[in-house]
């Protein structure tokens, strides 16, 4: 299956946790099982999912600074997969 050339996720709406994960959820094609936790989310992106070519993230800087752990985690999770997938991670933009 191809990957997506770009996909966008808008997080400056973001009020939980378990929303940015259903939200992460839909908009990167995990199944329905998916844990919605940052450990899940590793195995999602490295072994369950074609990652888009781009991903968007947009309103990083409002979404670090109300969700400061969150967005450490996730951002450390997709340098994580640039360095030890590079072929298959996406470029992200922090938007």
């Amino acid at each position: 299956m191809a990957r997506e050339e770009r996909v966008e996720i808008e997080l400056d709406d973001i009020e939980s946790t378990e929303q940015l994960h259903v939200r992460l959820m839909k908009r990167l094609n995990f199944p329905d099982w998916y844990g919605r936790n940052w450990d899940a989310f590793w195995d999602a992106i490295t072994a369950l999912v074609d990652m888009p070519l781009i991903l968007r993230l947009k309103g990083w800087s409002e979404f670090e600074r109300r969700f400061p752990r969150d967005a450490k985690l996730m951002r450390e999770c997709l340098q994580n997969m640039a360095r030890q997938y590079p072929a298959f991670a996406s470029r992200v933009e922090y938007d």
